[in-house]
């Protein structure tokens, strides 16, 4: 039996924030796409199976609103320079190493360059710790499609930052 929507919501607002906050680098374009991503969920709630996996449901919604989000906003538009709100947990005042912050932008905007599919994929594995099923319900692909897409991420973000090391003084 599938749970009433207002506590699906409740359950599950906080990290589909997370994520679209990742996928989009923007606090305000993350709430905008949540109450987006929510919304259209509701519409389609009650047509929702009972046996499917609603978690993997909402991320395939907030994928998709991301994508079009994505597709609207011009490629000039600069990022914010927010802190990721996984890390600031319920401390707002907290005080990170300069270091650790700009390695994060970093890795934050090696992750922005993935092709679509790959960044979703890799943000839902490693930072939202979706299981392989969950993604590849989430995208529309197999779940073979979903493991190739995080291991070709992470291949990519490997030869990238190795790259850096190698050149950095």
């Amino acid at each position: 039996m599938k749970p009433d929507f207002e506590t699906l919501a409740e359950q599950h607002s906080h990290e589909i924030y997370v994520y679209l906050w990742r996928m989009l680098g923007d606090t305000q374009d993350a709430e905008d796409c949540l109450q987006d991503t929510f919304l259209r969920a509701y519409k389609a709630y009650k047509r929702l199976d009972e046996k499917a996996n609603t978690r993997a449901w909402l991320y395939k919604i907030a994928t998709n609103v991301a994508r079009t989000h994505l597709k609207k906003r011009s490629r000039t538009t600069s990022r914010t320079s927010d802190l990721d709100p996984q890390l600031l947990g319920q401390n707002p005042n907290l005080d990170i190493n300069l270091d650790t912050a700009q390695q994060l932008e970093e890795v934050s905007a090696a992750v922005q360059l993935l092709p679509e599919k790959q960044q979703a994929a890799l943000m839902m594995r490693k930072y939202q710790e979706l299981s392989y099923p969950e993604i590849a319900t989430a995208l529309k692909t197999s779940e073979e499609s979903a493991r190739a897409n995080v291991y070709q991420a992470l291949k990519k973000l490997r030869k990238q930052f190795a790259a850096q090391v190698q050149v950095t003084p």
